[in-house]
This record gives structure tokens, C-alpha cells and sequence, in this order.
């Protein structure tokens, strides 16, 4: 397909100055919303879910389904991007830089994950219509939340979606890597109950739930149960990426609260690492007793986030996207990744989805660039597919 390229930048470049967190992607969506609306795609055929609704930290919009009618027979296809970005990409003022897109100031993220992948989906639709191609019926999805843990994929109304039989995700950076399975992932919370006292007069009779997790924690990295997790075969990761509590130095602080993370993309192994973690905090909150051998408490809930998948390359979807990419002159490759993706809960919703890349390089950091010709190769391929 061929594209105006000027337009397509201009583009991606206006959707990352849009302000949208994760929870605050209303303007966002109203932005594409307006987008399609000037190429003739009637309101009917937009729909937004109650995903936001039913977010445990709420939000401003759901997700955005657009249901297009096909002009010629074929299995329906779906094509699809998530609309938030990470805090430090809130502020974002892209600027070109040759073949480049930066951000303006050296203190934030540019965004290009995922505006890029939005806008790579809204040029693919939008050239079909300004050029009145054939193409078989379409659905376009932008998803909320994914930065938070996948939450408007996950509570998706996956029945508005008509049913489609390929579907694809734009969502990284190589536009010749088909990511066709990902790691599944756990949270671990873990509340310690320590016993407070003064730390200056009677430091014998407080329980200090910080060296309870240290001593857990201290376990977990002896036992090689944190960062990279290999035992036998079997490969994972684990992290304890949030730690809060005291309130005082002259007080043995009595409360701590830690948040920490399993991955793999093995469930049973992934279960493993968890039960790891349990039994480490456990065994240490009995290992550190006061002077009247008194004991901290332990809670540990879990909460899987998403689960692994993996998408045979037999499958009509990797087919049909291994075959976009070699018509717009790129050697397709398939992959797995380590991080997750709103395609974990889109194959558990039934519908498998294969994520390709748009040029973001360096995401989540100061660093973040977009390669505008990996950018333009991502929307030649997505309008292959939505060709058909």
C-alpha cells in the first residue's frame, strides 16, 4: 500500500503531544475518534466499553471499538493499539530530528509507546478510505490501561467486537518481529505485622517487620528465587519492585508492605516462584521474635495479572502477517517476549493476536525515540492487512 508519508508523520506526532496516562485517555480517544469521523466513518459504527468503569483505579474512557462494514468478502480482521502512555511520557512535546522523533525536553518520554501504535492503525484505515480500496470487514480497537497491567484488555467487552478471525496488535519495534507468545505474570503483595515499641528505651520488645523482609528477602536471593529465576529447566524472573513502611526512626516500626512480581511462560513454574516468596516471608516472620519471643504476622495475596500464550505459527493470523511483511519487501521473523502484552488477554478472550512492531526505541526512559521509516514500514504493512 501506499501512503502519504507527511501525513502519517504529522500524525503520530500530534497523538504523542496528546496528554493521556494511563486512566486519563479521553482526549486521546477523542482525537482518533475525530480522525475517522473527517473519513467519513459514521459515529454508529464507534463504540466505547465500560472497561473504565469496572478499572480498579477507574478512568476518564473505556475502550474504543470501531466496527467497519467490508466492501468485499472475507473473515473479519482486527487491528489494534492501546492508547495510554507511562507517566514520564505525559508531557511529551515531539519534535523531528532527520529521521527521527525526539522528545523536546530532556526530562520526559516521548510516548511513542503506544501513540505510535495508534497511529500506525489509524493511517492504515484511513488511506483505504481516502483511496477507496477493496477490504474485507474490519474492527479497530484502542485499548486503555495497558500500562497499569493490561487492565482494558483484560476487562474488555470482547463481544462488541464482531467476531474477528485475524487479528493484530502494533506495540514495539522491530516491524519485521511477529511476537507470537509472551510471559505470563503474578503479583505478590505481601503485609507484614511487626509489634511497635521505642526504639531507644525498649528496643528488645518491638518485632521490625523491615528485617522480617529482610531475612525474606535475603532467602529469595540465596535461594536464587529473585531477579533471574533458573532451576533445572525451568526460567522465570521475579522482582520486589515496591517496599513501604515506618514512620519514625524512634519507633521499631511495627507495619511494611511489599509488592513484588513473577514471570514466566510457564504457569506451573510461574506458581512456583510464588510459592517461593510465600514461604520465605512466612518462615522469616518466624525467625525474628522480640524478647518474649513474640512473632511478626505475615499476609501474602496473589493476583495474576495475565497469562502466557503462544501462537503456533500455522496459525491464519502469523500466516497472513509473515506474508504482509514480505510483500512490503521486509524478512519477517517470529519471537517471543519476556514483557506483557494486551495480546496475552486477547488469545484468552479467545481471539490470538500477533504484535508487531513500530519503530520505538528505548520506551519507558528519557531516551525514547521513534524511527520514522520503521514508523512508515509499520503502516504500509498495516494497511496490507487491512487489505486482505
Amino acid at each position: 500500500m501506499q501512503i502519504d508519508e507527511a501525513a502519517a508523520v504529522r500524525r503520530v506526532m500530534n497523538l504523542m503531544a496528546v496528554r493521556g496516562g494511563s486512566g486519563q485517555e479521553a482526549g486521546v480517544c477523542s482525537r482518533i475518534q475525530d480522525e475517522l469521523r473527517r473519513a467519513g466513518v459514521p459515529d454508529s459504527a464507534m463504540h466505547i466499553d465500560s472497561a473504565c468503569r469496572r478499572s480498579p483505579i477507574g478512568g476518564n474512557t473505556g475502550n474504543l471499538i470501531v466496527r467497519l462494514k467490508g466492501t468485499r468478502r472475507g473473515p473479519r480482521r482486527l487491528l489494534m493499539a492501546h492508547m495510554d502512555t507511562v507517566p514520564l511520557a505525559v508531557d511529551s512535546e515531539p519534535v523531528q530530528d532527520g529521521d527521527w522523533i525526539r522528545p523536546r525536553s530532556p526530562d520526559t518520554a516521548l510516548g511513542a509507546d503506544d501513540r505510535s501504535g495508534c497511529a500506525v492503525v489509524l493511517t492504515a484505515v484511513l488511506e483505504l478510505l481516502r483511496q477507496g480500496l477493496p477490504h474485507p470487514p474490519l474492527t479497530l480497537l484502542f485499548t486503555v490501561q495497558e500500562e497499569v497491567g493490561l487492565i482494558g484488555a483484560r476487562l474488555l467487552a470482547h463481544g462488541k467486537l464482531g467476531n474477528p478471525q485475524l487479528c493484530f496488535n502494533w506495540d514495539g519495534r522491530d516491524p519485521a518481529d511477529l511476537i507470537i507468545g509472551a510471559v505470563g505474570a503474578t503479583y505478590v503483595d505481601v503485609c507484614i505485622s511487626g509489634i511497635a515499641s521505642h526504639a531507644g528505651v525498649h528496643p528488645e520488645a518491638g518485632v521490625n517487620a523491615a528485617v522480617v523482609a529482610a531475612v525474606a528477602t535475603s532467602r529469595l536471593h540465596r535461594e536464587g528465587w529473585h531477579g533471574q529465576v533458573v532451576q533445572g529447566r525451568s526460567r522465570g524472573t521475579s522482582n520486589i519492585g515496591i517496599v513501604r513502611g515506618g514512620s519514625a526512626t524512634n519507633v521499631v516500626m511495627p507495619e511494611m508492605t511489599v509488592r513484588a512480581e513473577a514471570r514466566s511462560h510457564s504457569r506451573a513454574f510461574r506458581s512456583r516462584i510464588v510459592r517461593a516468596y510465600r514461604r520465605a516471608f512466612q518462615e522469616a516472620a518466624g525467625d525474628v521474635k522480640n524478647a518474649d519471643g513474640q512473632t511478626a504476622s505475615v499476609t501474602v495475596t496473589e493476583d495474576t495479572r495475565y497469562e502466557p500464550f503462544r501462537i503456533p505459527r500455522s496459525a491464519a493470523a502469523v500466516k497472513a502477517a509473515i506474508a504482509a511483511v514480505r510483500a512490503c519487501g521486509i524478512r519477517p521473523r517470529t519471537s517471543v517476549c519476556d514483557g506483557g502484552l494486551d495480546a496475552n488477554w486477547m488469545t484468552a478472550h479467545g481471539f490470538p493476536t500477533v504484535t508487531l512492531g513500530c519503530g520505538q526505541y528505548h520506551i519507558h526512559t528519557v531516551d525514547e525515540r521513534l524511527h520514522i521509516p520503521e514508523f512508515l514500514a509499520a503502516c504500509r504493512i498495516a494497511g496490507t492487512l487491512a487489505q486482505g
